[in-house]
């Protein structure tokens, strides 16, 4: 049998619709979507399923994203056995695995990220932060490029590296913006400003961290059936005292997900993607060829990959 990773996408993974063919088709993602709306007070399938610019907003978008993915992974495991090697997502979806795992309750992992993204948002509000993706360059250029802009007293830092030749920057916004033509100027083919006004994964997030640990204490638990690869580290962890320390450094420190991608290669064969979109498994098929990824972001993908994997 082969040995298995489940991996969960993060913001910016979000569209309209997505989630529909599960809510239709599965009872028992029915009952999670019915049940988040009632913690959260918001109106999931409104957000999720028809035209409207709130499902953008972050404290929206991230237990949205989250939602839909644990509605994959639970119609899955209800139709299969197969069980985890280890579990990991990209910055939010490190929350989606910790919640697969067993660690937390899906409709507290809601919330959960709801408080965080409110978190994320109000560290930013009195600043205008962004973040920019910088392609065609290699990690450490733009590490040695952010590191002399902070000696100038600039704000910027990398925040996602997400494979060769893609790292995402945070910082503040107008810094950023006069750094485009630095990182042009050492070969990068592009330096795109995101349409963000929070910046993940860096020092200004630091108000955050110590609410949302307090958030986390409460609803986390030692009950992991498999463990988690941390955005951070790159490391495994399977216990809370772990993951509190590990979940709230990803605030303010960068998303390693192509060296987490690479730390797992002699770790599993197969990783299956639960969640909106295919966002990991490009990333995956530039960071490790070897390592085939399936996806499940719809009923129709879920019966496709069961029978592949049952074959």
């Amino acid at each position: 049998m082969s040995k298995v990773a489940f991996i969960f996408p993060g913001q910016g993974s979000q569209t309209i619709g997505m989630g529909k063919t599960f809510v239709e088709g599965s009872a028992i993602a029915k009952d999670m979507m019915d049940k988040a709306s009632t913690a959260l007070g918001i109106n999931f399938e409104k957000l999720l399923f028809e035209e409207n610019e709130d499902i953008n907003k972050t404290e929206n978008t991230q237990p949205a994203i989250l939602l839909v993915s644990l509605m994959a992974h639970a119609i899955f495991t209800s139709k299969s056995d197969i069980k985890p090697t280890l579990l990991l997502g990209h910055s939010l979806g490190e929350f989606s695995a910790v919640s697969a795992a067993g660690a937390l309750d899906p409709i507290e992992a809601v919330k959960l990220v709801n408080a965080r993204g409110k978190l994320m948002q109000g560290a930013c509000d009195e600043i205008d932060a962004s973040m920019m993706v910088i392609l065609g360059l290699k990690d450490e250029q733009v590490e040695e490029i952010c590191e002399a802009a902070q000696k100038d007293g600039k704000k910027v830092w990398p925040a996602n590296y997400n494979q060769d030749g893609q790292l995402v920057v945070a910082g503040m916004k107008s810094d950023l913006a006069s750094m485009e033509a630095v990182f042009k100027e050492a070969g990068a083919k592009r330096a795109m400003l995101l349409n963000m006004s929070v910046a993940s994964h860096c020092p200004i997030l630091e108000p955050a961290v110590a609410p949302l640990r307090e958030k986390m204490d409460a609803v986390l638990t030692d009950t992991f059936i498999a463990p988690i690869v941390s955005n951070v580290s790159t490391g495994k962890y399977s216990t809370k005292a772990e993951a509190l320390d590990l979940l709230t450094d990803q605030l303010t420190k960068p998303v390693r997900y192509k060296q987490s991608i690479q730390a797992i290669a002699g770790d599993v064969d197969i990783a299956i993607e639960f969640g909106n979109g295919k966002v990991l498994a490009g990333m995956n098929k530039r960071i490790n060829k070897e390592m085939k990824t399936y996806n499940i972001f719809d009923m129709d993908s879920l019966e496709s990959v069961l029978a592949e994997l049952n074959a």
